[in-house]
């Protein structure tokens, strides 16, 4: 089955025919909700305070519907004019904006206190005209976006992505761009269930804490936080393994493949002396 984003951009995907199929489907409705309720509680808002959220790629309204049920106000973005028709016809109670995130986000400075976003990084990772470059449109998302945001709060963004690859050019074009945070995975061991969210944090100060929670279903080593440390030599290719282990894994590997290999010694992995 092919990835919506391969069929064609995203406000062609979503059609006036795949809006409405996407709304009426109650198991989509009933994952799109649980979702946002999990980005929102990443969000980790002060209790018993309404806040402003904005909604990337809000589609029909059902994200802001969840934001709603929780007591809070929100704006909506979205490239597709028939989902954003659909979340007029439901009458959300969010307000909603025609565009497309890879131009950025057009909002004044420092108003929004939380941002969600439900499977939509991933359409960015593609470059549906000649004229769209993925690494230009992630900077100018994340650099207005991390304007748009009043210091010290959180974005949370669920995402689907193809490939390891395009993680990594997610996550490094939000720190290039002022963000801090990490990766959430939720039920990493099943092939359903498993969830990603990019935690990013805009500013270090405010009520929020800056620190990831452990994600659902796991334990603390399936959070991923950001590192300016850099594996080079030696230790880019071992990690945290000795010499003389890494030396006999590779060994044993090779045995494995049928190939001639020296016997082990106790010289084995021994550092030699320098010649003189």
């Amino acid at each position: 089955m092919s990835r919506p984003e391969h069929v064609g951009p995203a406000d062609v995907f979503y059609n006036d025919s795949e809006a409405q199929k996407y709304t009426s489907n109650s198991r989509v409705i009933e994952i799109q909700m649980s979702m946002t309720s999990r980005a929102m509680e990443l969000l980790m808002l002060p209790e018993d305070t309404p806040a402003f959220i904005l909604d990337v790629g809000c589609g029909s309204g059902l994200s802001g519907e969840a934001i709603t049920e929780e007591g809070h106000y929100w704006v909506g973005m979205d490239i597709s004019p028939s989902m954003l028709d659909v979340a007029l016809e439901r009458e959300v109670e969010g307000d909603l904006l025609l565009a497309d995130i890879g131009q950025g986000v057009p909002f004044r400075a420092g108003v929004f206190d939380g941002v969600i976003s439900i499977s939509v990084l991933q359409w960015l990772c593609n470059a549906d005209s000649v004229h769209h470059n993925p690494y230009k449109r992630f900077k100018r998302f994340f650099t207005l976006l991390y304007s748009s945001m009043r210091n010290g709060t959180r974005a949370v963004f669920q995402v689907y992505p193809e490939s390891p690859k395009q993680m990594e050019i997610i996550t490094e074009q939000a720190t290039r761009c002022g963000f801090t945070g990490g990766v959430v995975v939720d039920y990493p061991n099943s092939s359903k269930a498993k969830k990603i969210f990019l935690c990013l944090f805009a500013g270090g100060s405010g009520n929020i804490p800056q620190s990831l929670p452990a994600g659902l279903g796991s334990a603390n080593e399936n959070t991923v936080p950001y590192s300016q440390e850099r594996l080079t030599g030696k230790k880019r290719r071992h990690g945290d393994v000795s010499k003389k282990d890494w030396i006999q894994n590779k060994k044993q590997k090779r045995r494995a493949q049928g190939k001639d290999v020296a016997n082990d010694s106790r010289y084995t992995g021994r550092k030699r002396k320098p010649k003189f």
